[in-house]
This record gives C-alpha cells, sequence and structure tokens, in this order.
C-alpha cells in the first residue's frame, strides 16, 4: 500500500515500536543519515529501535555513530530507508526482504517491495523526507540527528551543486545548521578530504578515461587492482562517479567499479546532465533518478564499457 502523504507517514511512525531500521548495502550519506537521523528520533520519544546494514557504516561517517550501541528487543516492525529495490539490502540483510512493514525512499524507481511505502520521487534526498515529516510531527532534531539529516541532503545534492538541489533542500540545510549541524566539518570530510591513495587512484582512472558519442559520453573504470594498489577505502568509491562529468561538452558520465565478491561483475554509476540516466540503467535491470542511476553489468571491463556506452548513445 502507498502512503500519499507526509501526514499519514507521521501517523503511521507515531504507532510503530521496537524497530528494527533497514540501509541499502554499500551505504552512502542519505541511507547512513536517514537510518541513524530515524533512529535517533524514535529513541528520543521511548521506541526501541536498532539500525542495521549488510556492509557495516564507513568510518568516515563515524561522526553519526560514535555513541551508538544495539538495544535489546524483540522486533515488532521493520522500516527500510533510501532503499529502491530489496535485493539492495545485501546478502546480510536479505532474510528481510520480504518482511518489510515501512518503505521511506526518494527513488524514481523504487520497487513498491513493502508492505506500505512512502516514496517521493521529487525530494532530492531521504533525509529530506526525514527532515520534512520531523517537522510535521513537531520534533525539534537534536545536533546529532541534525548532523544526520544534513549529511544526506548534501551527500545526495553534491554539496548542493547537483541539478536535484531543490529550494526545500536549502532551507531545510538553513534550518538544520540552526539547530546546530555541523555544516563546515561535514562538507569538508564529505567533499574535501582525500587520502593519498585515493589521489593517485584517481589519476590512474582520469589517465585511461574513454570517450564514446563523438566525446559526449565519458567512461572511467576503477579495477580491483586499482583499489588494491593504492589501497583506496571501497567507501570511498562512490566519489569517484562525479568524475566524468568534470569534462567539458560531455553530457553523460559512466563509472564502472569492478566488484571484490565477484571480478566479472562491474557496478555501473551514471550521471547525466541532461540524458535520463535511470532509463539508461534499466536497461540492465537498474534504476535510480533522472540524474544519478546505477546498475551492474557482467563480463570483461570492455565489455561492460561497450555495453553500457552503446546503451547511452542512445539517449544523447
Amino acid at each position: 500500500m502507498r502512503i500519499e502523504t507526509l501526514e499519514e507517514l507521521a501517523e503511521r511512525i507515531k504507532k510503530v515500536s521496537d524497530v528494527t531500521i533497514l540501509t541499502h548495502a554499500r551505504p552512502d550519506g542519505d541511507t547512513i543519515g536517514a537510518g541513524f537521523g530515524l533512529c535517533y528520533y524514535l529513541r528520543s520519544v521511548g521506541v526501541r529501535a536498532n539500525i542495521k546494514n549488510s556492509d557495516g557504516f564507513p568510518q568516515k561517517f563515524g561522526y553519526l555513530f560514535e555513541g551508538y550501541s544495539d538495544m535489546d528487543f524483540e522486533e515488532k516492525c521493520v522500516i527500510s530507508v533510501d532503499v529502491a529495490d530489496k535485493k539492495l539490502l545485501g546478502d546480510e540483510l536479505s532474510g528481510y526482504a520480504d518482511r518489510i512493514d515501512l518503505c521511506i525512499d526518494h527513488h524514481i524507481s523504487n520497487r513498491m517491495f513493502a508492505k506500505e511505502s512512502y516514496v517521493d520521487g521529487e525530494s532530492c534526498a531521504t533525509c529530506l523526507i526525514l527532515y520534512k515529516l520531523l517537522r510535521i510531527m513537531g520534533a525539534k532534531p537534536s545536533r546529532l540527528i541534525a548532523d544526520c539529516l544534513y549529511t544526506g541532503i548534501a551527500t545526495d545534492t553534491g554539496c548542493f551543486m547537483y541539478e536535484n538541489t531543490s529550494p526545500d533542500a536549502h532551507r531545510a540545510a538553513a534550518d538544520l545548521k540552526e539547530f546546530g549541524a555541523k555544516a563546515a566539518e561535514i562538507n569538508r570530510e564529505m567533499f574535501q578530504i582525500k587520502s593519498k591513495g585515493r589521489i593517485l587512484a584517481e589519476q590512474k582512472v582520469i589517465g585511461s578515461m574513454k570517450f564514446f558519442g563523438d566525446s559526449r559520453i565519458a567512461l572511467i573504470t576503477i579495477t580491483n587492482d586499482i583499489i588494491d594498489s593504492y589501497n583506496v577505502d571501497r567507501a570511498d568509491l562512490d566519489g569517484f562517479a562525479a568524475i566524468p562529468l568534470t569534462v567539458e561538452g560531455v553530457e553523460i558520465g559512466i563509472t564502472l567499479k569492478q566488484q571484490a565478491d565477484d571480478p566479472k561483475k562491474f557496478k555501473a554509476s551514471v550521471r547525466t546532465v541532461t540524458a535520463d540516466a535511470s532509463a539508461i540503467a534499466a536497461n540492465f535491470d537498474g534504476g535510480g533518478h533522472v540524474r544519478a542511476a546505477g546498475c551492474t553489468l557482467s563480463g570483461t571491463a570492455e565489455d561492460a564499457a561497450e555495453a553500457i556506452a552503446k546503451a547511452a548513445e542512445k539517449y544523447l
């Protein structure tokens, strides 16, 4: 069943108890921010809640969970945040796939897999949905909750540079700063600080960048050899997706990431200026947003690059 309004969602949230919150595998700032933000809010109103992830939470987001510990209870409600498809939960959480009570998400490609779903495809981030939800419920976010929600909004808008950055996103960010969000520190940690290994890895992938469609498509490939050679934390790989679109004249940027558990598979991140990224990803059973989407391809790096570039050319 689809929940149509935030007011309806608020009434649903008021009734939950003993909650397990699920986030998607290979977690990013939005799913982590939404997960911990919701968890801390529920705990603040006396609801027992825990948060789970198949891959664990990257230490770069440690400022959001430094004092967190699981509570002991028998779960009665399961909520997923920022999860568009149950297969994105990952192996460790696959047992939850068919027993999710409520999904809160902002992906237009959401598969509506939960018993109840609130999906706002116009929202730049799930954290923006949660911010609006808390305000409707009359909640005053703590500084920690403000940090959580700001992190999700900032990371999913590329530090407010992506096309999905709405006036509501700016207004929410301003309010969250007033509630104590450490915006400057978060922005620096998320968008400026890079390890030496990552810098060297970026040089390597930029040097081997490929162009298609009269140079309107740029593609980079991150192999396991590059990750291992430069000791790059896989949690930092999402930042590479912005690189291809920095080239003048490029309208579609594609980043292929070889998977550690299956070298014959490549996760593709598609970023676009005018084309529909979600439509491109859908050719390979993927999805996401109009300007940012993802999918998985099998084969060699060359095969994967040729296949997705050929598909992308149709959307120029």
